[in-house]
């Protein structure tokens, strides 16, 4: 599960060949989510600051993402993502 981004103690991933809608799986401290690209649904549990703080990463990063959500469904190597500052 490759690392994309590290920002303020959060911890972001892309698993290779995953399932479908395009989303990024965080961790912050013991939390673990994952939270959908487009729609911006969180499945999992997480304080609502570290929630908010993600989703401004995606405003910011969400062509990024998808892009690098593309190459991880075909296998590829895939890169980071600037963190949030």
């Amino acid at each position: 599960m490759p690392e994309i981004c590290r920002f303020f103690g959060i911890i972001l991933f892309l698993y290779w060949k995953d399932h479908n809608p395009p989303h990024v799986h965080f961790s912050y401290g013991g939390y673990t989510c994952n939270i959908s690209v487009i729609d911006r649904i969180v499945d999992g549990k997480a304080p609502a600051k570290v929630v908010a703080m993600v989703n401004k990463w995606l405003d910011l990063h969400e062509g990024e993402v998808l892009a690098l959500w593309e190459k991880a469904q075909r296998g590829e190597p895939i890169g980071k993502v600037e963190p949030l500052k």
